[in-house]
C-alpha cells in the first residue's frame, strides 16, 4: 500500500518564502500583517505531540518514538490531531508554544476519518488558549492558507500557500494503490481533502490548516506533491463525537455503490455494485445493477469518484435502528425499498500481544469473520507469529489468520480471554508446560501442542571444569616469526595476562611459548591459537607444567601451576524481562576483562535488547552493565528478577537504571506505558 501521511516527526520555525502564495497585487507589508494577525489567533493553541507509538509485527508489539502536531480546541485542553499520529500509543507528551511539556491522554480516535482527540493533563487545572473552527465549504481555489505544525520534530512552524483543490481524492490511475487505509479503514471513502501547496513535512500531521481569518479550516494529513487536509466540517463533527462519547457512532447498511458507468443511459443516481450478505441492504432487497435515486429523502448523484465520499457521509449519518426509504431504478421502473441501518462496527479490532504463546491476536469483528469464513465472532484471531516462540515451534505451528478456539479444552471467546488463560497457565512456571490448542484454519478444525513457559531466570548449568592458564595468546605465523627472530618455529605469543598464577610463574605480555612439558605447540596460522588452550585442558587441574618460552633473545623454562577454568559467559545465569524486552546474565570474569568492569563492582550484563521494546526506546544497549535499578544496587540476575517483578506489580510511570557502558556510567529512564 502506498503511504502518503505527513506524520510523525516535528519542525524548525520557518515561514514560507515570498513566492509561496504571495499575490502580486498584495503589498508585502499588508500580507505580513495579515499573516501575523491570523497567527496570533491560532499559534497560542498549537502543540507539538511526542508519542510512543505501537505497531505489531512478527508476533510482538513494536514501540517507536514519533511526533506530530495538534491544536487545542477547548478551554479544558482537548487537542485535535490525526489518528495516525496518536491513535495507537503508549505515551503522549504535548509541548506547548511556551515549551512547557504536558502529558496527555487519548480521549478517542477514529481511523476512518483519521481524527483523534487528546486531553492535556497539567499538574494543576487551568484554562487553555483555544483556536476556533472555520467553514471549509467557503474555501475557493486560490485562497491563501497557512499550515501550522511541527515538521521534523524540531519546533512549531508556519508555511503559506494557496488552496489548490477543494475536492481532492486519490487518482484512479494509482490503482491498486489508490486507497489510504488505517486499521483496515479506507480514509478516502469519506474524506475529500483540501489540496494546498503550503509546504508540509513529516511531523505536520494533525496540525491545523488556517485561513487568513485565523480559523481552522482543515487538519493536515497527507503530502503527495500537493498537501492534503481533512476539511474542518468533517473534523469538527468527529471531534465533537469523540469528546462526547470517545467514539463515533455511524449508520451502516452494507450497500456498495459506484459512479454511473460511462456506457449507462442514466443521468442521475448511483450504481449499486452489490450488497454485503446479511446486511441491512441485502435484507431490504437491493440488487446489483440498481440505480439508487434517493435515500432518506435526499437525492443521490454519483457520476464521478469525487461524489462518493459525500454519499458515504450521508449514509453514515443515518441513525441506527430507524428505517428509511430508498428509491431505486430497476428494469426501467422506480421501486421503493425500506432499509434499517445498524450501528457500524470497526473493520479491525485492537491487536494484543500474547507473550506466552509468542503471537499477537485480536478479537474477530463481523468484517474479519466474513473474510475468514467464520459464522460467528468467537475465538482469538491470530495476527502474527514470533519467530522461535511457542506458536512457531509447535508442530504444526500456528499461522497468521488462524482462529484459536480452545486451550486444553477451555473455550477461548476472545483475545482478552486467551491472554488471561495463557497468563494463568504460565504463572509461577519456569519449565515449559505442554498445552493442547484447538484452532480453525480456513475451515479446518486443527489441533497442535504448544509448550508454554514464562521467561525468567534461567540457569544453563555448569560445564565440567578444565585446567587453565590465565593468559590470552595469538599464533606465531611464519611472517610474525620471521620478524620476531624465531623463523620456522611454531608456537604462541602472550597478548594478555589475566591471573596471579601466570604472573607468579613469570609470564609477561610478549613472551613466546613453544612447548608444554616438552610437547611442541603446533600453532602456525592465525586460526590455531586455541591449540595452546586445548593442550592445557588435557592436563589435570593443580599440576605444574613447564613452559618453554623465549623473551627477547633468551630462552627460559617457566613453571606454572594449572588453575581451574573460570565459568564461561555461556554458563552464567540469565534473566529475560518480557515487560521491557531485554535479557541479562551474570557477569563472568572474562566480561570484567573485556568490558573493563572494576574489581568488586557488581551488576548484570545486558545480553540483548529487543528492537521496539521499552528498553530499546530508552537506549539501553547490548553490552551495558546494569549496576542499580531505582537506586537499589543489583548484585546478580536473581536480585534483578526480584526487583523487576516488584516493579511489574507496582507499575510505576518510569524505571531508572544506573548503567556502565565502557568507562562511562549514566542513568537510563525507561517508560512503562502499563495498560
Amino acid at each position: 500500500m502506498m503511504q502518503f501521511f505527513a506524520a510523525v516527526t516535528a519542525i524548525v520555525l520557518v515561514l514560507a518564502g515570498p513566492a509561496a502564495g504571495q499575490s502580486p497585487t498584495v503589498p508585502a507589508g499588508a500580507q505580513s500583517a495579515a499573516v501575523e494577525a491570523a497567527l496570533a489567533k491560532v499559534a497560542p493553541s498549537l502543540v507539538r505531540i511526542h508519542v510512543v507509538t505501537i505497531s505489531h509485527a512478527d508476533g510482538r508489539e513494536i514501540k517507536r518514538e514519533a511526533s506530530g502536531s495538534g491544536t487545542i480546541i477547548t478551554p479544558e485542553g482537548h487537542v485535535v490531531t490525526n489518528h495516525h499520529v496518536a491513535g495507537k500509543t503508549r505515551s503522549i507528551i504535548c509541548t506547548l508554544p511556551t515549551r512547557e511539556e504536558v502529558p496527555a491522554d487519548l480521549v478517542g480516535t477514529d481511523p476512518l476519518s483519521d481524527i483523534a482527540i487528546l486531553k492535556l493533563r497539567p499538574s494543576e487545572p487551568r484554562v487553555f488558549p483555544v483556536a476556533t473552527w472555520g467553514d471549509a465549504t467557503t474555501l475557493k481555489v486560490g485562497d491563501r492558507v497557512l499550515a501550522l505544525g511541527s515538521p521534523l520534530a524540531l519546533s512549531q512552524s508556519v508555511t503559506m500557500g494557496i488552496v489548490s483543490n477543494t475536492e481532492m481524492i486519490m487518482p484512479g490511475m494509482f490503482w491498486p494503490f489508490n486507497r489510504m487505509t488505517l486499521d483496515g479503514e479506507d480514509v478516502g471513502s469519506i474524506v475529500r481533502w483540501i489540496g494546498h501547496d503550503a509546504a508540509i513535512f513529516g511531523g505536520n500531521s494533525g496540525g491545523p490548516l488556517v485561513n487568513m481569518a485565523g480559523q481552522i479550516v482543515g487538519v493536515n494529513e497527507i503530502s503527495m506533491g500537493l498537501a492534503g487536509a481533512i476539511p474542518a466540517d468533517l473534523a469538527k463533527e468527529v471531534a465533537a463525537a469523540l469528546i462526547k462519547e470517545g467514539r463515533v457512532r455511524r449508520g451502516w447498511i452494507g450497500l456498495e455503490i459506484q459512479p454511473l458507468l460511462k456506457s449507462s443511459n442514466a443521468n442521475r443516481g448511483a450504481l449499486v455494485g452489490g450488497s454485503i450478505a446479511d446486511s441491512p441492504a441485502a435484507q431490504a432487497g437491493f440488487k446489483s445493477g440498481d440505480i439508487l435515486l434517493k435515500l432518506a429523502g435526499r437525492e443521490v448523484s454519483v457520476k464521478f469518484a469525487e461524489e462518493i465520499p459525500p454519499f458515504n457521509q450521508h449514509v453514515m449519518r443515518l441513525p441506527p435502528g430507524k428505517p428509511v426509504e430508498a428509491v431505486v431504478m430497476r428494469d426501467g421502473k422506480e421501486t421503493t425499498l425500506r432499509v434499517t441501518p445498524t450501528d457500524r462496527e470497526s473493520v479491525e479490532a485492537r491487536v494484543r500481544e500474547v507473550t506466552p504463546l509468542g503471537i499477537t491476536a485480536s478479537n474477530l469483528t463481523s468484517w474479519s469473520a466474513k473474510e475468514l469464513r467464520r459464522s460467528g465472532t468467537a475465538g482469538a484471531h491470530v495476527r502474527g507469529i514470533r519467530p522461535g516462540g511457542a506458536a512457531d515451534d509447535a508442530k504444526p505451528s500456528l499461522e497468521a489468520n488462524d482462529v484459536i478456539l480452545s486451550v486444553d479444552g477451555e473455550d477461548v471467546k476472545d483475545a482478552e480471554g486467551l491472554i488471561t488463560l495463557a497468563e494463568r497457565v504460565v504463572r509461577g512456571r519456569v519449565e515449559p508446560l505442554p498445552v493442547l490448542v484447538a484452532f480453525d484454519r480456513r475451515g479446518q478444525r486443527m489441533l497442535t501442542v504448544l509448550e508454554l513457559a514464562r521467561p525468567g531466570l534461567q540457569d544453563p548449568g555448569m560445564e565440567a571444569r578444565k585446567a587453565w592458564i590465565p593468559v590470552v595468546v595469538q599464533a606465531i605465523t611464519p611472517e610474525l616469526g620471521q620478524k620476531l627472530g624465531v623463523p620456522d618455529r611454531a608456537g604462541v605469543r602472550v597478548t594478555r595476562v589475566l591471573g596471579r598464577s601466570a604472573s607468579a610463574g613469570g609470564l609477561e605480555v610478549g613472551d613466546l611459548i613453544f612447548a608444554i612439558d616438552g610437547d611442541p605447540v603446533e600453532a602456525r596460522q592465525s586460526s590455531e591459537a586455541d591449540v595452546f588452550d586445548t593442550m592445557i585442558r588435557q592436563r589435570k587441574i593443580g599440576t605444574t607444567v613447564t613452559l618453554t618460552t623465549v623473551r627477547g633473545k633468551d630462552e627460559r623454562m617457566v613453571k606454572v601451576q594449572l588453575e581451574s577454568s573460570p565459568r564461561l559467559p555461556r554458563e552464567m545465569k540469565k534473566y529475560e524481562d518480557s515487560n521491557f524486552e531485554f535479557r541479562v546474565r551474570d557477569v563472568a570474569e572474562m566480561d570484567r576483562v573485556e568490558l573493563g568492569v572494576p574489581a568488586g563492582e557488581n551488576g548484570v550484563l545486558v545480553e540483548s535488547v529487543s528492537e521496539g521494546g521499552w528498553a530499546a526506546l530508552a537506549h539501553l544497549a547490548d553490552g551495558d552493565v546494569i549496576l542499580a535499578v531505582q537506586n537499589d544496587l543489583v548484585g546478580d540476575v536473581a536480585e534483578l528478577q526480584k526487583k523487576m517483578e516488584a516493579i511489574a506489580a507496582s507499575k510505576p510511570s518510569s524505571v531508572v537504571l544506573h548503567v556502565r557502558r565502557g568507562f562511562r556510567t549514566f542513568f537510563v529512564e525507561m517508560q512503562t506505558g502499563w495498560s
